[in-house]
């Protein structure tokens, strides 16, 4: 089991280059924020899929931003999953390609279609709403796992909700047949419609939690009431401006 310790911030493989760098092999891509990295404090399985090497971890929140810039003094910049959903659509509009969309609502994946067919026609699109359960049974992830590959998607997008996508990702990586596998959970409700992003110039502020947490405030509480300030004690600790307690 991996140590507490090894979810250093720092540790982790944060992607701070122009999405058209990306390697074209075969990668895990978690879009990761504050919320994350509380997480994979206390959940190893999530950490280690955080650590495996073909894990691409996007700097999402602003959070996780602010914190690398201070402990690895580099500007790195806020990459958000709807940043890698647009940069993906282009590339296979060029190429005529094709991706998979699994989880989230059927009236959700409805909407996405739509949407692609209308904005990106050269795109061919498949989709699957898996059960809505904490975790699949062996015959449910067959299923999930079978209608992915019958496809062959060149791009594998996944909408669980952190950590259950990026676990279900890491678990399920070596039985795949797909290129990207992109675990960005409330980009889809967000290009489909069902839920509102914030306004540019929240965004752009670095407010957009701020605009999450008015709109959903219980739902939000824990994450960024509670959230953001564990999160700055570990960034503070990691620094070395806090003792760890024995």
């Amino acid at each position: 089991m991996l140590k507490t310790e090894d979810s250093l911030l720092t540790n982790y493989n944060f992607f701070d280059k122009p999405l058209s760098t990306l390697s074209e092999e075969k990668l895990l891509i978690y879009a990761i924020n504050a919320h994350s990295f509380n997480v994979s404090k206390v959940d190893p399985k999530f950490r280690e899929a955080m650590l495996y090497n073909k894990t691409i971890l996007l700097p999402d929140g602003i959070g996780v931003v602010w914190g690398l810039n201070w402990l690895k003094n580099i500007s790195m910049k806020r990459i958000t999953g709807m940043d890698l959903m647009f940069y993906e659509f282009e590339k296979l509009e060029r190429q005529k390609g094709k991706c998979f969309f699994i989880g989230s609502s059927e009236s959700t994946l409805t909407g996405i279609k739509s949407k692609i067919n209308t904005q990106y026609p050269n795109i061919e699109i498949a989709y699957y709403s898996p059960p809505f359960a904490a975790s699949f049974t062996y015959e449910e992830n067959k299923t999930m796992v079978d209608k992915i590959n019958s496809f062959k998607p060149d791009v594998l997008f996944v909408g669980m909700t952190a950590p259950k996508q990026e676990k279900w990702a890491y678990e399920n990586f070596n039985a795949l047949e797909t290129g990207h596998i992109c675990c960005i959970g409330a980009a889809f409700d967000f290009y489909s419609g069902t839920l509102r992003r914030a306004p540019e110039w929240m965004m752009k502020s670095g407010l957009e939690w701020l605009y999450r947490l008015i709109k959903e405030p219980v739902r939000m509480f824990r994450r960024y009431v509670i959230g953001h300030p564990k999160f700055i004690y570990y960034i503070f600790r990691e620094k070395k401006l806090i003792k760890k307690s024995t």
